[in-house]
């Protein structure tokens, strides 16, 4: 529990740090300083690789499946890779629910720092629900698996394109019980108006994103339990990936299109990892394997983007 406690009180103070010191005032977040922050947290993730090894060396982490340190390691590298490249999905709605509620760039730092703050919490009972039902009944590893596969199809089919905020279930029933407003009031998520206090279009969007952030958990989450169930791992991999989401969005939310191909490479991510847990207990190859197919599918479709330019649309005069 001590080791947990670390863990979670760093992560408190990596928030403190970028709210109360780099991001107190509001400001649009340009490329530079985006890139700059993505590096920082990928650079965190990556050095708390160390630290994952000298847990598992000196023995003081639980660790019921016996991983040794070097295995330790390349899961927890391979579990930050999957959740990292699946959040990019996430990037793609986060921009289409900013742009569907009108919010300026100079207040989606604040908004995407709370959901990601009410995100950590709903992961860490996810995590914990679902290393617990893995550990107690090692069939529900097949459900998980045949849950990524349809996912994947599902991905493969429909994608994200058709995703409206404004129609889903989630606004209609904000609306249903409580007040909302279109003006946005600098950056509060509350103003008084005709002695009602109303949600300003920032905090629908807060919740908007809450929400959409639990259904892409249910993907991420079990694919990381594809690749260990040990607690700490699956934790800090995960919300280690989801503290450099804001920055990411910020870097790479103007990119997407020019990136089309990447949602292909998520599709084979979540297939992958789908077929792995379902052969778990006939077929599972060294960590380095894993790891070379998520590397493999996020280049491919980057390289894939770049060497075939999307068509521009031809508008014929009548």
């Amino acid at each position: 529990m001590l080791i947990w406690g670390a863990f979670i009180v760093l992560i408190c103070i990596f928030l403190a740090l970028d709210l109360g010191i780099f991001n107190k005032e509001d400001h649009v977040i340009r490329s530079k300083e985006a890139g700059i922050w993505t590096a920082i947290w990928f650079t965190v993730a990556m050095s708390f690789s160390g630290i994952i090894y000298w847990l598992f060396s000196s023995g003081i982490i639980d660790n019921p499946t016996a991983l040794t340190p070097g295995t330790a390691v390349l899961k927890y590298i391979t579990g930050y890779l999957i959740e990292l490249s699946l959040s990019i999905d996430n990037v793609f709605v986060i921009a289409v629910i900013f742009s569907a509620f009108g919010i300026p760039p100079v207040y989606q730092h604040r908004v995407l720092f709370w959901g990601i703050l009410g995100a950590i919490v709903f992961r860490a009972f996810m995590i914990l629900f679902g290393v617990a039902l893995i550990n107690r009944f090692e069939w529900t590893i097949y459900v998980f698996g045949i849950f990524l596969l349809y996912t994947s199809y599902k991905m493969l089919r429909t994608g994200n394109s058709d995703f409206n905020p404004k129609e889903s279930f989630v606004f209609k029933q904000i609306k249903k019980i409580y007040p909302i407003t279109t003006v946005i009031n600098g950056h509060n998520f509350f103003i008084k108006k005709m002695g009602l206090t109303v949600a300003t279009p920032l905090f629908v969007a807060l919740i908007v994103i809450e929400i959409t952030d639990i259904m892409f958990a249910l993907d991420s989450i079990p694919a990381i339990l594809a690749i260990t169930a040990n607690p700490f791992i699956v934790f800090s991999s995960n919300i280690l990936a989801i503290l450099g989401l804001r920055s990411m969005y910020f870097l790479i939310s103007r990119m997407l299109a020019k990136f089309r191909f990447i949602h292909y490479s998520l599709v084979v991510i979540l297939a992958f990892v789908g077929f792995k847990m379902l052969l778990a207990h006939k077929f599972y190859p060294p960590e380095w394997v894993s790891l070379m197919v998520i590397v493999a599918a996020l280049l491919g479709g980057v390289v894939t983007s770049l060497l075939i330019p999307q068509k521009e649309e031809v508008i014929e005069d009548s």
